[in-house]
């Protein structure tokens, strides 16, 4: 008897020990999907500044990337006749139509998402036509 209850308190320090050992001390607790949100969405003081120009059925950059909490600033400018605009659905961001070349409308939005997100042009079949474009959010 003597024996097995040594045994078993061996056990008790060798796991007891392997866990303390194996133990992340740097690690945040997060126990809801609120605190979660919390920790993805808070903003940062940093303000990323894009211009995009919506030609021939695309975008110029295709790709976009910022980091989680940043503000990002973009322009679109459309030196075509034809229509365009810009838009980001998760981030509830979008342009105003530009219909006239030359002219531009600029959004805000903070990146409080962390994903790769696509933004496109919504005016008639562009989209469908390759007027698209990634959002990368770190």
């Amino acid at each position: 008897m003597n024996k097995l209850i040594g045994i078993i308190a061996l056990l008790i320090i060798v796991l007891g020990g392997m866990w303390f050992l194996t133990k992340d001390t740097n690690t945040v607790p997060v126990t809801t999907e609120e605190d979660v949100t919390k920790i993805i969405a808070e903003p940062t003081s940093t303000i990323r500044e894009f211009t995009v120009v919506g030609t021939d059925f695309k975008f110029l950059p295709a790709e976009i990337k910022v980091n989680v909490g940043d503000t990002v600033k973009i322009t679109l400018k459309n030196p075509d006749v034809m229509p365009h605009d810009f838009k980001i659905d998760e981030f509830n961001a979008a342009t105003k139509i530009i219909t006239k070349g030359g002219a531009d409308d600029t959004i805000e939005f903070v990146a409080d998402k962390i994903g790769t997100f696509e933004y496109y042009c919504s005016v008639g079949s562009h989209r469908a036509k390759g007027m698209v474009g990634k959002l990368i959010v770190e």
